[in-house]
């Protein structure tokens, strides 16, 4: 049975806050002007640092209603193909541009699908890409794959380019979410997929489950993770629904009243919790889940767990390369966000130029905050004081934010000793409560983000 929503919690469960996977978070970057500045920005990247590099394919060969991605449907393979061939030009921009560098650590195959992609323009990108970046021993090949549209082809081509770790957009095994969604496949579709990908050399699988959906209970939800556990993917992440259907247009074509209110999405993500768990996962941050011998959690267990756009990583590189429409970028310096839409996207990329629309200068004090959420939402703990010293502040610069988090303590969200924070794993759903405590721009932008589960 899984536990319900405390009292004491519901006002913070109803907030409006960010998912932290920056700082500043993408809602305060501001409009570029020009290409000049990420282009410094990339010539000072230093021979000793590794890269990594995320791609996002803006297509699907089907709309999900509860989509919040840039994307959209294709029906016609010409259109794909022309952004292929824009991609590989952008490839060669951004390597061209960049510093010295110690080659790739990790590349990222996000979207929208990447299986839009045909099986040859696939392993045409790939191998641009880890030729360009030149891909280092032992580095992660990652994708984002939708295992309905799925093909053999596109497997073969998987462990033919070198992806070494796969996760299918699982979400529900329940039918009749699944047609409330438009994304109908079955358990036996989803089992498929992950044999033959193993099959094919993919040795890590991942499945994204939801909660919160139309129609969702804690009793399908447990059900559905229950039925994943059985395949024994190496992770699991369990995302709730943000319906911004005054944002993603197509979200309107799922009803408010299927949808359960901030308790019930609770107790969907209990049942989750507890499935998960009584399998043998280990739970990892705000919304992960790892088989013990899995790199992430023993990135967690040794304290080296990192956040990124993609959710949780071990992935250290410092810097972090955008490839293709509305993807972020990290360098030292700051963040950069791509055009949003292909079309302008396109323009940039043809003209010989980076297509960044937006971007956030960082500040000391942004990295200094930075830090202190990032270790709140990955360890669950940090020494404020020590993380001041390490950024060359005084320990007592922060103070007024750990008051802001020792405030929670009454509710037991947080538990505070002079300058160091702890969340209790009770309340580790909750986490971005007490990270928010250290957010100097959220006044500012806290209407643009979804509720805290």
């Amino acid at each position: 049975m899984p536990s319900a929503l405390p009292a004491a919690w519901r006002p913070h469960v109803e907030r409006n806050l960010p998912r932290y996977t920056s700082y500043p978070t993408a809602v305060s970057f501001e409009p570029a002007e020009g290409e000049g500045e990420t282009r410094a920005w990339l010539a000072s990247t230093r021979t000793d640092q590794a890269i990594s590099a995320y791609v996002h394919v803006p297509f699907c060969k089907r709309l999900c209603w509860y989509c919040g991605c840039h994307t959209s449907v294709f029906h016609e393979y010409d259109r794909v193909r022309a952004f292929y061939q824009t991609l590989r030009l952008e490839v060669d921009l951004w390597a061209d541009a960049m510093g010295p560098h110690a080659g790739a650590a990790h590349l990222h195959f996000g979207g929208g699908s990447p299986n839009a992609l045909s099986p040859e323009d696939f392993i045409g990108l790939a191998r641009h890409m880890i030729e360009r970046f030149r891909l280092r021993p032992g580095a992660e090949v990652a994708a984002e794959l939708d295992p309905g549209m799925l093909t053999e082809a596109f497997i073969d081509a998987a462990g033919e380019a070198g992806v070494t770790r796969v996760s299918l957009g699982v979400q529900t095994f329940d039918p009749e979410v699944q047609a409330k969604v438009n994304r109908i496949q079955p358990f036996g579709m989803v089992e498929a997929a992950s044999n033959r990908l193993r099959k094919a050399g993919v040795a890590a699988i991942n499945f994204d489950l939801m909660y919160g959906l139309p129609g969702q209970t804690p009793d399908n939800v447990a059900a559905s993770t229950a039925a994943a556990v059985t395949l024994r993917p190496d992770r699991v992440a369990v995302f709730g629904y943000a319906h911004v259907p005054w944002m993603k247009k197509h979200q309107v074509m799922i009803r408010e009243a299927d949808l359960a209110d901030v308790a019930g999405r609770w107790e969907q993500a209990e049942a989750a919790d507890e499935t998960l768990l009584a399998a043998g996962y280990v739970r990892i941050g705000l919304d992960h889940y790892a088989l013990p011998g899995d790199p992430l959690a023993m990135a967690a267990a040794e304290g080296r767990l990192r956040r990124n756009f993609q959710g949780y990583t071990d992935d250290p590189a410092p810097v972090l390369v955008p490839i293709g429409p509305s993807s972020i970028g990290r360098f030292a310096e700051g963040f950069v966000q791509n055009a949003i839409t292909t079309d302008i996207w396109g323009r940039e990329v043809e003209a010989g130029r980076l297509p960044v629309a937006r971007r956030q200068r960082v500040t000391a004090e942004d990295d200094l905050r930075a830090a202190v959420i990032e270790r709140l939402m990955c360890d669950l703990a940090v020494d404020v004081g020590a993380v001041c010293r390490q950024h060359g502040f005084d320990p007592s610069v922060l103070d007024e934010s750990i008051r802001a988090a020792a405030a929670l303590q009454a509710d037991g969200l947080c538990q505070v000793a002079g300058r160091r924070i702890r969340i209790p794993a009770a309340a580790s759903r909750l986490m971005r409560v007490v990270a928010a405590c250290f957010d100097a721009y959220l006044p500012l932008t806290v209407k643009r983000h979804a509720l805290a589960v």
